[in-house]
């Protein structure tokens, strides 16, 4: 699988990543045993970058992805590259209680994080979220501090603005900024984008797929558990999913005329938009991989660039894209 870079300052990587949350959290139920071969079948096809939070399912996470690098070929566990977020906190009921970027804290999750992998270092380490009560720097800068000492390789941000990244980068090198980036979220290139270009830091797209809604696999008459977090998504709420499914429609027209699937032809558009972005998949079986890697081979000219525009135009979806609660504590939305 062919390579791209994360910033002037990262490591070079898949040209996707693997994203490992909903086999774990959020996503309804998931299989352990085939989350894991999903990842084993990622790490043999190429795949070399992981994605996990220390708060999906509070650890449960990154101790399935640690299972499944403990039990992978030797070879394949050590082209893994794995991409962490911490910060958010949980109570044993599950609920959101806000996140904490103090140098103490970063290094207490980091530690943990550590633990449940079982690895000695983090390739990426970033805070899912700003704390708004702690300065990026003193953040950012704790990172740093566990980048001299070996425990973490590169610094990370998610979901930041470009006035924050510029604070960040100011005080150490930064890598990347994984934000949500897909047809139908389209901010990050407004003032995002230019910023990170300007600065050598690469983005890592999560949401290519918006949580599967633009998939091509989304019935309209589904029904979502109450653990699902799309189950109380804007998007796919009564006659906002009626309307963003509509969209997929037309995206299904231009995908059958190339051949390819729906979520191929929305993955396929990701990768178009430049070298410095890596979008990240959310596959949880083999067969959802199998097809989501089949878009590295789907090459897009400029009129199917401006056939899956005209079909999905740029702030067509209904719908913000997190519940108005979330939507407050992102950075990257002021």
């Amino acid at each position: 699988m062919d390579t791209r870079h994360l910033g002037t300052t990262g490591p070079r990587v898949s040209a996707l990543g693997l994203g490992c949350m909903g086999m774990s959290a959020l996503y309804g139920e998931a299989d352990r045993t085939e989350s894991i071969a999903t990842v084993h079948a990622a790490l043999e096809a190429g795949v070399t970058l992981l994605d996990t939070g220390d708060f999906y399912a509070m650890g449960h996470n990154e101790m399935l992805v640690g299972e499944a690098l403990r039990t992978a070929p030797a070879a394949r566990r050590e082209q893994a590259l794995l991409s962490v977020k911490f910060g958010a906190l949980r109570d044993p009921d599950g609920n959101w209680a806000g996140y904490d970027g103090r140098p103490a804290a970063v290094k207490n999750f980091a530690a943990y994080s550590l633990q449940r992998l079982g690895v000695d270092h983090i390739d990426v380490y970033r805070i899912a979220r700003v704390d708004p009560d702690v300065p990026i720097e003193e953040t950012v800068g704790a990172i740093a501090e566990l980048v001299e000492k070996g425990h973490v390789r590169h610094i990370g941000l998610s979901e930041v603005g470009a006035d924050t990244i510029r604070r960040a980068a100011a005080t150490a090198p930064i890598s990347d900024i994984q934000i949500e980036y897909s047809l139908v979220t389209r901010g990050v290139e407004d003032r995002i984008l230019p910023t990170t270009r300007e600065l050598g830091i690469a983005i890592t797209a999560y949401g290519v797929l918006s949580r599967g809604l633009i998939s091509g696999h989304f019935a309209r008459d589904r029904k979502l558990a109450a653990n699902d977090f799309r189950a109380h998504s804007p998007r796919f709420q009564g006659e906002n999913l009626q309307h963003n499914l509509n969209l997929v429609e037309a995206l299904r027209k231009v995908a059958e005329g190339k051949g390819v699937t729906v979520a191929q032809t929305a993955i396929a558009w990701v990768l178009s938009r430049g070298e410095d972005i890596v979008p990240l998949i959310g596959a949880r079986t083999r067969e959802r991989l199998a097809e989501a890697l089949g878009a590295t081979a789907v090459t897009l000219d400029e009129a199917d660039l401006t056939a899956i525009e005209e079909a999905v135009p740029a702030d067509a979806a209904a719908g913000a894209r997190y519940p108005e609660a979330q939507m407050a504590h992102l950075d990257s939305e002021r």
